[in-house]
């Protein structure tokens, strides 16, 4: 018989696996930024956000916080890693020192609270116990508000009735890496990753469920759009031919072949 510890490390390492690739998701825009070499209107509060969720979910899995918690650590570790790379290439291309200064400033607070926090907890706690409610209720509530921010694209969801900035790939990713992680927390029960990743499962099954709700009505507007473009090109089409047509014979007199005088009033 398979040992409930076995099936957690397992769900363990394939929430890792699926953690990595909602982690990769960003990649896209910022191939387009470096081929830009502009951000353009895009903004690092994503990134900056992910950044101190991982950060005190590392923290979280450290032995003397919360013991058998390796793969919190490696996933959360991992994700520091390419945050950290993404708010790099943000600065790079970032046009204005304001908006430097202003990221670099979130990211030492970030670091300067997870290190006032650490040497909070291993000071003054004294038990596991105590130093995970404290390390996980802070973890709580960035996880919380990490899966608040969907709600303004499942607003415009509603408001456009169109699904065309909210990708059924990342919906059903995130769906199954909440299901994973909640599974995973179960098995040996930690409260602190099943409301979160809880919360997770259920706003990604939301967007899915408007996904499969408003998909015909997007791909009826996408395709009047792609008509009215259509039709804007044969219209100017069109008049570049009349105007054309109009040129030449404004050119000549076809009794005279000599230019048509100006008519006067």
């Amino acid at each position: 018989m398979v040992s409930p510890d076995a099936v957690r490390t397992v769900l363990g390492i394939c929430g890792n696996v699926i953690s990595f690739f909602l982690f990769l998701s960003p990649l896209p825009t910022f191939i387009k930024i470096c081929k830009k070499k502009s951000v353009e209107q895009y903004s690092p509060m994503p990134y900056l956000a992910t950044l101190m969720n991982c950060l005190v979910w590392t923290l979280y899995g450290m032995p003397m916080v919360h013991p058998n918690s390796l793969l919190v650590i490696t996933i959360n570790g991992i994700g520091i890693v390419i945050e950290l790379v993404y708010i790099v290439l943000f600065l790079v291309y970032c046009n204005g020192k304001k908006e430097r200064v202003k990221v670099v400033m979130v990211v030492l607070a970030e670091v300067v609270f997870v290190a006032f926090l650490t040497l909070l907890v291993l000071t003054l706690a004294h038990t596991y116990t105590l130093r995970s409610t404290i390390v996980g209720s802070v973890c709580l509530v960035f996880n919380i508000m990490m899966y608040a921010s969907p709600l303004t694209v499942m607003k415009l969801v509603i408001k456009t009735k169109s699904v065309e900035y909210m990708p059924f790939t990342l919906s059903f990713v995130s769906l199954a890496n909440g299901i994973i992680w909640t599974a995973y927390a179960c098995i040996n029960f930690d409260p602190f990753i099943v409301i979160p990743n809880s919360l997770g499962t259920l706003s990604a099954l939301v967007q899915l469920i408007l996904y499969a709700t408003f998909y015909k009505s997007t791909q009826i507007q996408i395709a009047e759009r792609k008509g009215q473009i259509h039709l804007s090109e044969v219209v100017v089409k069109g008049d570049s031919l009349s105007n054309k047509t109009t040129d030449a014979g404004d050119a000549t007199s076809p009794v005279s072949g000599m230019m048509t005088p100006p008519h006067k009033k």
